[in-house]
């Protein structure tokens, strides 16, 4: 099975990855508390469309080693820089999914967007998930003490009501079946514990506000107005705001786990935006061509579920 070896300043750690396909290279950073097989309904369409497809399983979590003590961006930023040393791979979309939005925009701002063509930030954490006097819109302090208590009471009873709140599921809501609820479970029980709790406080409390202006590579961000996981005002909304080379679609009714409920749309605007050959978004907008479905610059809502 392929491992690649991520040497950082605390430790050496095996972390496991897939590399499918050729062509066009994509390396998606999944999700906590998931592993890289929550890209599955990517992997394999994308793969078939002609694109080659990464994905790696964070430390701690999957197949990858657990680290005792060190789940900070930094080092996570320094675990997919390994990855793309060792693979050797230039030219990439770089795609971050919730918690993995803050490994993109930490390592693009750390190692100056090495190797990366474009970024696409979906359902992302970034820029900052906790409320505070100045983030009036983030998530208080409370709801992520209150993930920590359960997950060192009752992981699973936590991760049960966690994946409903994830896709959307409620009592006249039931837009996943028992088997997703099921499988994305069981990649979470791969997880460490302590892996868990230390990346829950990562991206609760990461700041990245003051890196975002600084991301220098075309940008493609995905939110779901209906997610309840990580609320759209402080996270999309406020991302399309301070990436200036961006392009911003609200995914109308839509969960947290997107990659999933809307994957066929999610999907085509991975590919139409890889496909369109974009430099500089600024001159798209100013030309005014369709880059992607619907697209009303900066803003597009459109896209309801497949």
């Amino acid at each position: 099975m392929p491992y690649f070896k991520s040497k950082t300043g605390h430790e050496e750690l095996q972390l496991f990855y897939e590399d499918l396909g050729t062509g066009d290279t994509i390396v998606f950073v999944g999700g906590w508390p998931l592993t890289h097989q929550m890209w599955e309904y990517q992997l394999t369409p994308l793969r078939e469309l002609g694109f080659r497809c990464i994905a790696y399983d964070r430390r701690g979590f999957g197949k990858s080693d657990q680290s005792l003590n060190h789940y900070d961006y930094d080092t996570l930023a320094e675990d997919l820089k390994n990855l793309l040393d060792t693979l050797d791979v230039n030219n990439i979309t770089l795609v971050g999914f919730s918690m993995g939005g803050g490994e993109v925009v930490r390592y693009c701002t750390k190692y100056n967007a090495a190797r990366v063509n474009r970024i696409i930030l979906i359902s992302s954490i970034v820029p900052y998930m906790l409320q505070t006097d100045d983030n009036p819109d983030g998530t208080p302090l409370e709801v992520f003490e209150e993930f920590d208590e359960k997950i060192r009471k009752d992981r699973p009873g936590f991760l049960a009501g966690f994946a409903k709140q994830f896709y959307g599921v409620g009592f006249l809501s039931h837009p996943v079946s028992a088997g997703i609820l099921e499988w994305t479970n069981s990649l979470a029980f791969t997880a460490s514990q302590k892996a868990m709790l230390s990346c829950a406080g990562s991206f609760s409390q990461t700041d990245f506000r003051s890196e975002l202006p600084a991301i220098n590579v075309p940008t493609l961000i995905i939110h779901g107005d209906a997610d309840k996981t990580v609320p759209i005002k402080a996270s999309g909304d406020m991302a399309a705001k301070l990436i200036k080379n961006s392009l911003y679609k609200v995914y109308p009714n839509a969960p947290h786990g997107l990659f999933f409920t809307h994957k066929n749309l999610l999907n085509k605007d991975i590919v139409s935006f890889i496909a369109s050959g974009i430099i500089d978004i600024n001159d798209i907008l100013e030309e005014g061509y369709d880059i992607l479905p619907g697209n009303e610059p900066l803003i597009i809502r459109d896209g309801e579920q497949e």
